[in-house]
């Protein structure tokens, strides 16, 4: 089984980009536009083994979300 990866970005357009580039290479991509998004992901029944989070989000940035995880 293949490593998974959290994206966790408030601009589409980087997940896309993210998402395609670590799917191309076998990773495993979980998908997440916030902060409160990727804590549910994050805790769910599949759970990833590296967190890709962008620091500048509105509402809760990835600090906070760091912090929570």
């Amino acid at each position: 089984m293949s490593p998974t990866i959290l994206v966790v970005d408030d601009n589409p357009d980087s997940i896309t980009i993210l998402q395609s580039i670590l799917e191309t290479r076998g990773y495993g991509v979980l998908v997440a536009e916030s902060g409160q998004e990727a804590l549910r992901v994050a805790n769910g029944v599949q759970r990833p083994d590296l967190v890709l989070l962008d620091v500048m989000m509105p509402e809760m940035n990835g600090l906070e979300v760091l912090q929570k995880l």
